[in-house]
């Protein structure tokens, strides 16, 4: 926590959630000794919130019975968390997007005092979040639906389209989802293929929970399986480029060092590329990206699409 008055609002929000915490549980939550829980006690009464004491072994601290405030009391920082986490879930993909942020955006406003609401509406007004350009959409209730099992552990039945245009059937135990290049993804066991997997939701047609319970591997991080498993994916076509540049230019471009994969290999006019990719236009595009002067050295299939992509560009001048 950033300083005191983080701090105070912190202490009030942990009497509200609890009832009761004596002044040890408080010192303990906080950070800080007892005799400051006491002054900070003192500021939440000078402010005009009613505070309970009682004295004992059994003792603590808790608020006025009755006593209630705006569930929304936020601090410069929390304010501007929670405005660009709204920025960025009208990108996101969810079909009824924004009604729900405006929904949302009006009632915190509602309640927030007049400078932080001046804040969050500057946020909204000038700050822009570019996410990746979410590919497809789909129902939101699955999203729901596939958050809370994996959080209830409970088996979820899908009806899932394969790239191919397949309709398939499956029970899956849905560990976490992840959101990456533009697309939701959940990922888990699935029954139907006795192994991980990871499933594009805009290709889910329909999903419902079912009763049967599951365990879910200690810290399963949705994000970095989905990335570890899209890395080993077989790459199908072979391209040979020779990046015409020197090392620290080129670590410096892909972001480390060449030498220390099997993909770049050191020549006396600069650095050959050997690797594989499931697109030639997407090898093109990122080629292209890195402003180093290269030569193609195959296969015929990667000249062809350059010479595609030249002529496309010179049809638009």
């Amino acid at each position: 926590m950033s300083g005191p008055t983080t701090r105070v609002l912190a202490l009030l929000e942990l009497l509200q959630t609890h009832g009761r915490l004596s002044g040890a549980e408080l010192a303990q939550r906080l950070q800080v000794d007892r005799r400051t829980v006491r002054r900070y006690i003192t500021v939440l009464e000078d402010l005009g919130i009613p505070v309970t004491t009682e004295q004992g072994r059994y003792g603590g601290y808790m608020l006025v019975a009755g006593f209630k405030l705006p569930p929304m009391m936020f601090t410069d920082e929390e304010t501007l968390a929670v405005s660009l986490g709204l920025l960025a879930a009208q990108q996101l993909g969810l079909v009824e997007a924004a009604p729900a942020i405006a929904s949302v955006q009006a009632k915190l406003e509602r309640v927030m005092p007049p400078r932080l609401k001046q804040r969050a509406r500057a946020v909204g007004e000038t700050t822009r979040v570019i996410l990746p350009r979410v590919e497809g959409s789909f129902d939101n209730n699955a999203l729901l639906t596939l958050t809370h099992a994996a959080q209830s552990e409970k088996r979820v039945f899908l009806r899932y389209h394969t790239p191919d245009g397949e309709l398939l059937e499956r029970q899956v135990d849905p560990y976490g989802l992840a959101f990456l290049r533009g697309r939701w993804y959940v990922s888990g066991y699935c029954h139907l293929r006795k192994d991980m997997r990871s499933f594009r939701l805009d290709r889910i047609s329909g999903v419902r929970q079912l009763a049967m319970p599951f365990k879910r591997p200690a810290n399963f991080d949705a994000a970095e399986h989905l990335r570890s498993s899209m890395s080993k994916l077989p790459r199908t076509m072979p391209v040979e480029v020779l990046l015409q540049t020197d090392e620290d230019t080129l670590t410096r471009t892909v972001g480390f060092c060449p030498g220390t994969t099997n993909v770049f290999t050191e020549t006396d006019k600069g650095w050959l590329m050997q690797t594989r990719t499931d697109s030639y236009d997407w090898f093109i595009w990122w080629l292209v990206q890195l402003r180093i002067p290269f030569l193609v050295r195959g296969p015929d299939g990667l000249r062809d699409a350059f010479r595609s992509y030249i002529g496309k560009l010179g049809e638009a001048l």
